[in-house]
């Protein structure tokens, strides 16, 4: 599943790249309207007024995929205290019983998201990209700024959750199995050690 893991690290680092790339751009560009300068009629014909929205949706995205990310290397926060003291045999059934709870849970919004999306304009936007019969469906609202269909940003909940509920089944197997949890060292640094041994 190196790919899938890839694909994670990819997509987070993107959203979060583009949502500072957005900033960054609109506060530089509100920042030189205000100077005098021989470009300030052109940047007055700008608009960046969808770039808090877009930002705050990438945001969006970013934590939904994030999560999954933080329980598939174990850099989410969890209270251990007792179990740590419990028997082994005692300890595993407590901690799988909590990454099958999560897996539930995440399971459960990734379908009820699922639904909402189809019944906020996906249904509609399918049947239009296939030619169907389209009485009495709803195209679905649009967001403010962008005006982009919100059944597209809402796809964050049921694409997120499905991962992170995967995430908490793949770690609940490999604990299964060896009794190790993924552990998240806040000092190593990733590529690091690949460095070092070429060094």
């Amino acid at each position: 599943m190196k790919w899938l893991d890839h694909l994670e690290e990819w997509l987070i680092a993107s959203f979060m790249g583009a949502a500072t790339l957005i900033i960054f751009t609109s506060v530089l560009h509100r920042y030189l309207v205000g100077v005098q300068s021989p470009i300030q009629d052109w940047l007055l014909t700008l608009n960046f007024a969808w770039a808090q929205e877009a930002t705050i949706y990438l945001f969006v995205w970013m934590a939904k995929f994030g999560a999954a990310y933080g329980v598939r290397t174990g850099i989410h926060v969890g209270v251990d205290v007792l179990i740590n003291q419990l028997s082994t045999p005692k300890r595993k059934v407590f901690v799988l019983f909590g990454l099958m709870a999560g897996a539930l849970f995440t399971g459960t919004v990734a379908t009820m998201g699922a639904s909402f999306v189809w019944e906020n304009g996906a249904h509609y936007a399918l049947f239009n990209a296939l030619h169907l019969d389209m009485t009495d469906l709803v195209e679905g609202p649009t967001t403010p700024d962008l005006e982009w269909q919100t059944w597209i940003i809402y796809s964050a909940i049921p694409l997120g959750s499905s991962l992170m509920c995967f995430r908490f089944l793949q770690v609940a197997w490999n604990f299964a199995k060896t009794g190790e949890l993924p552990h998240h060292d806040h000092g190593h640094v990733d590529g690091l050690d690949e460095e070092v041994a070429k060094a």
